[in-house]
């Protein structure tokens, strides 16, 4: 049974998702707060969190960025105001995995909830040791551990998934939208410019100068793929 963590300051919101998960044979906390939120994720193991935003004493923005601290694979889906686009790439930016806007339709909900459960258990599921090395950079796929000159880099669930296909992958362009049915595991109904926010993230965390980068390669007009040979 799956467990999930909702947090939202709005009860009635956070009942009608608790019993609509709930008919889906999962298993519900609820928060209502940021800081009882922080406290539960901390002493919990939840298979995906719901993280509004707008919550009393610590943020959602806050709340995201702590849990990255202690547990970077967890699932996350900030719930965020309609139309603020700014929300929506700080959530990502903070260590996000996905969003969705209010008032918001909760099949489209349970929907991404799904997909990002399903990335993060396909991950999970690689039992066999193996590792990829591309130049600098060597990936564990058992471990899920991302190391670039013998130095560990550290990396969400979905940074991790992304580098894996485009690193076993080389030369080859994804359009955003490829990356958003790949990696997200959905058709992302929304702005691809989540894909963005998050390549430019992984380029901050294993190019030495995310602004000329040489591994996570832009094809103008098309989309990203991996450069396999390193100069």
């Amino acid at each position: 049974m799956d467990k999930i963590l909702v947090v939202d300051d709005e009860k009635t919101i956070v009942k009608g998702l608790k019993f609509s998960l709930e008919q889906d044979q999962m298993e519900v906390d609820c928060a209502y707060d940021g800081q009882q939120a922080l406290l539960m994720a901390q002493k919990t193991s939840y298979d995906a969190i719901l993280l509004d935003v707008m919550l009393p004493k610590i943020d959602g923005f806050c709340v995201c960025r702590q849990i990255r601290e202690f547990s970077k694979t967890v699932p996350i889906i900030m719930i965020t105001a309609k139309d603020s686009d700014g929300d929506t790439i700080k959530g990502l930016e903070y260590g996000a995995d996905d969003y969705i806007t209010k008032p918001f339709n909760v099949l489209v909900l349970k929907a991404h909830l799904r997909a990002v459960m399903r990335r993060h258990r396909q991950g999970l599921e690689m039992v066999q040791a193996q590792k990829i090395t591309s130049g600098e950079i060597c990936i564990d796929l058992d471990s899920r551990n991302v190391s670039i000159c013998n130095k560990e880099v550290n990396l969400t669930s979905l940074e991790f998934d992304l580098l894996v296909l485009l690193v076993t992958n080389p030369n080859r362009v994804y359009s955003r939208e490829s990356l958003l049915q790949l990696v997200w595991g959905y058709d992302f109904p929304g702005d691809v410019r989540t894909v963005d926010v998050h390549v430019r993230r992984l380029r901050e965390k294993i190019e030495a100068n995310s602004k000329e980068p040489k591994y996570v390669q832009t094809k103008w007009g098309v989309g990203y793929f991996y450069k396999q040979s390193i100069t």
